[in-house]
């Protein structure tokens, strides 16, 4: 008999939420993590930069508070105090998940895994059995073949959330994906001169155009530097790092304290397979439906797998949709619609399909939209310009996408994304009473607009 029904490599959001899932459903579980619970979205991502992402937008606050007639003298900026509270939250959230692996009688066993046979793992040195694996193993920040990324200075996501309170002055942010805009916000409220450096056309490029355009005109107009189809060459250093990179073939310059390299992230797949063979492509795991390799009895979840999407809820239902499988189960979620939310402010958030990709698939849909200037608590909060977009089916009227950038955006989101899953219709949308004044009145305005019945949006001509 096996030492375990199912060992996990991995102890991030897709592995202690399966561990906890199978062992109520019976199974003989053993968690292997060779860093510390939690993984990446606790200790080196989602976590961390949320809380600095609250700590600026409440100092951000204090510095407007004038407009609201309170005032505030002697704002300052306590770095190493920002640092320690994202470590009490992370350290208070860390304890949280040991209790619950304690409660369900899971064996957390420190070390790195190497999968050496079909349900065989060594931990360093001791051999482990079980019916099934499960690797959770996440993913690290990728870097590119450019000079000088390798300087004193340049560092990934990872570096900079534990530099420990190190002021920065001027930030160099290469890339402006999420990771690059959420600490464009951060750093740029904290006093920072911030510079992002985008190759693509656009930051945020694979979002919604309009989302796009939209938060490039808010950080500008907060004093953020944004240059698009800027590729970096080098990265030089003598008093400070210097950034050289071209646009349009043309060669410029800008110097910073520190670089961040923020390109996006790799499978961490290294050293992890001995003789065994799970079809890697480019370090990713190719894996069916079920999330099972081609490997009878081996699953993978989260950043590992390939053409996944990289986020915490999505590895998450992963992990519980696997579990699922292996205890002859039907997974308990649709795994089709997965939100993205982004923790800039506005906050962003999306679901679904937005009205250019169903183009591009040759789909009918027609648009709602709601600008949040005339949205009632915007106004209150002083919010900035945003709105809430939906898309549906021209001919059923079924809704298929939202794309929002709004306060509150990331907690409406779910709402929505619970329609697109059911099915859900822009009539059924409106159906319902939405209170007043709230942000998600929002939804009801859009939906409303794809009927043309809005009552706080122009007439379309």
């Amino acid at each position: 008999m096996a030492d375990y029904q199912l060992i996990i490599i991995g102890a991030g959001p897709g592995g202690y939420t399966a561990a906890i899932r199978a062992a109520q459903l019976g199974m003989r579980v053993a968690l292997v993590e060779n860093r510390e619970l939690g993984g990446t979205c606790l200790n080196r991502g989602c976590i961390p930069t949320k809380t600095f992402l609250h700590t600026a937008n409440l100092l951000r606050e204090l510095n407007r508070c004038g407009t609201f007639g309170i005032r505030v003298d002697g704002v300052s900026v306590d770095i190493e105090r920002i640092y320690a509270r994202k470590d009490e939250v992370v350290t208070q959230l860390r304890g949280g998940i040991e209790a619950l692996l304690k409660a369900n009688k899971i064996e957390l066993i420190h070390g790195t895994a190497l999968i050496s046979g079909q349900g065989t793992v060594s931990v360093e040195g001791r051999r482990l059995t079980a019916d099934h694996l499960l690797i959770a193993a996440g993913s690290k920040p990728a870097r590119l073949p450019i000079p000088g990324l390798d300087l004193p200075g340049v560092v990934t996501s990872d570096e900079l959330l534990a530099e420990a309170g190190t002021p920065v002055g001027r930030l160099t942010i290469i890339g402006g994906g999420v990771i690059g805009v959420e600490f464009a916000t951060i750093y740029q409220a904290l006093g920072c001169e911030v510079t992002i450096l985008e190759a693509m056309e656009r930051i945020l490029p694979g979002m919604d155009r309009e989302i796009s355009q939209n938060l490039t005109m808010i950080l500008k107009k907060r004093g953020v530097k944004i240059m698009t189809g800027a590729h970096v060459q080098e990265v030089t250093k003598e008093d400070s790092l210097c950034c050289t990179y071209t646009v349009k073939e043309a060669q410029q310059t800008v110097e910073a304290d520190r670089v961040l390299v923020s390109i996006g992230r790799v499978a961490n797949t290294e050293h992890l397979l001995d003789g065994v063979d799970l079809h890697l492509d480019r370090g990713e795991i190719p894996v069916d439906a079920n999330f099972e390799t081609c490997v009878k009895g081996i699953y993978a979840v989260g950043d590992v797998i390939k053409g996944g999407v990289r986020l915490a809820h999505a590895a998450t239902a992963q992990g519980l949709s696997a579990v699922a499988h292996m205890c002859g189960q039907a997974p308990s979620a649709d795994l089709s619609i997965v939100p993205a939310c982004i923790y800039t402010d506005p906050e962003i958030a999306c679901a679904g399909i937005t009205a250019e990709e169903a183009k591009a698939a040759g789909i009918p849909v027609k648009t709602g939209k709601f600008l949040m200037s005339a949205n009632g608590k915007s106004m209150i909060e002083l919010a900035d310009r945003g709105f809430v977009k939906l898309v549906c089916h021209a001919q059923t009227g079924v809704l298929l996408g939202a794309q929002l950038m709004c306060s509150r955006a990331t907690d409406m989101i779910a709402g929505i994304s619970a329609a697109i899953v059911n099915r859900m219709t822009a009539e059924q949308l409106v159906s319902a009473i939405y209170p007043h004044p709230t942000f998600s009145e929002a939804i009801w305005e859009a939906a409303e607009d794809l009927g043309g019945r809005a009552v706080h949006v122009a007439p379309k001509r």
